[in-house]
């Protein structure tokens, strides 16, 4: 585990040369050069994704906000364990740069293995599954890029460590609202407020830029510093007038399987759009899905099996592109 103590000293430039610590080193040259701007891409939150201009000065603002709702201060140890390429691990950076962090830098892969005490991680929920062992060895750990099932969620209280979910992307820089996993509503970070629009989605406003940013995430909105997040637009099915959220489907059916899958549609005569239920892997014979605590409207009307899902860079599957392969 190598540590990069920016509270003690300048960025030590003595890293291997591996392509994850290659990134760093990249990173830390585009950030240190003449230019106001790092380059990023856009997930697809807000559209179609695309390569953007980020601000520095918004990075630095995001990252105090971020400092200040966690109680971060110089000389804290933190974990990067995020790939640089993506913003959330330029933002652990630019935070430990920018808060004086002690920010331990690891492989970023599926297990994280910890032999120290660390005061804040970020990670994925695939991370956090599969390195659950490690987790009592961290005082504040961040979970976002995905949603949290139920199964996991239920794990994470019974441990000390304090856990906490976040909503963001690119386009906001990284998470502008957080909320601990007990909480039903995120709660937006010092400065930023939140509104629906027209559709329903959050639109989002932050003290580091100027212009609204306009999401396709539903939303069900407390007030103007809470929501509570229901899915994606572009994923909504309307089925015989009824709409139905893939997302929210999904979470009660973690517990239930152990495969990859998702929800989603496919045309339909009668209902417009029939609910149908694609798993990863082989096809099961006569498999039925027993005793799960879905509506009676959100039970899948057929199950199909795919090899394998179109996947991002990031690992998140590709959802208009998996109907291509039934």
């Amino acid at each position: 585990m190598k540590v990069l103590d920016f509270s003690t000293q300048i960025f030590d430039r003595l890293i291997p040369e591996i392509p994850w610590q290659n990134e760093i080193i990249e990173f830390w040259d585009e950030w240190n050069s003449n230019s106001d701007f790092i380059l990023s891409r856009t997930s697809g939150s807000t559209g179609v994704p695309k390569e953007i201009q980020l601000p520095k000065s918004a990075m630095k603002t995001s990252a105090k906000m971020t400092g200040e709702f966690f109680g971060l201060k110089v000389g804290d140890s933190a974990l990067l364990c995020l790939p640089v390429n993506f913003i959330a691990g330029k933002m652990m950076l630019v935070r430990a740069i920018e808060l004086k962090l002690k920010l331990f830098v690891v492989e970023p892969k599926s297990k994280i293995e910890l032999d120290r005490k660390i005061d804040f991680v970020p990670m994925t929920p695939m991370q956090v599954e599969n390195s659950f062992e490690f987790l009592p060895q961290i005082k504040t750990l961040l979970i976002g890029g995905a949603p949290l099932s139920d199964g996991l969620r239920t794990k994470l209280l019974k441990l000390p460590t304090k856990c906490f979910e976040s909503y963001g992307m690119t386009e906001t820089i990284t998470h502008i609202a957080l909320k601990e996993i007990s909480d039903e509503f995120f709660t937006t970070l010092n400065g930023v407020t939140v509104r629906n629009d027209d559709r329903d989605c959050l639109v989002i406003q932050t003290p580091y830029f100027e212009e609204e940013i306009i999401t396709n995430d539903i939303v069900e909105l407390n007030n103007k510093n809470q929501f509570k997040w229901l899915g994606r637009l572009d994923n909504v099915i309307n089925s015989g007038g009824i709409k139905l959220f893939p997302e929210q489907i999904e979470k009660k059916l973690k517990p239930f399987l152990s495969e990859e899958f998702i929800i989603t549609s496919i045309a339909d005569d009668q209902l417009g759009e029939k609910l149908i239920l694609i798993i990863e892997g082989i096809d099961f014979a006569n498999f039925e899905l027993r005793d799960t605590n879905l509506e009676r409207y959100e039970i899948p009307k057929e199950i199909y099996f795919v090899k394998s899902f179109p996947r991002t860079e990031s690992g998140k599957i590709i959802r208009e592109k998996v109907k291509d392969f039934l």
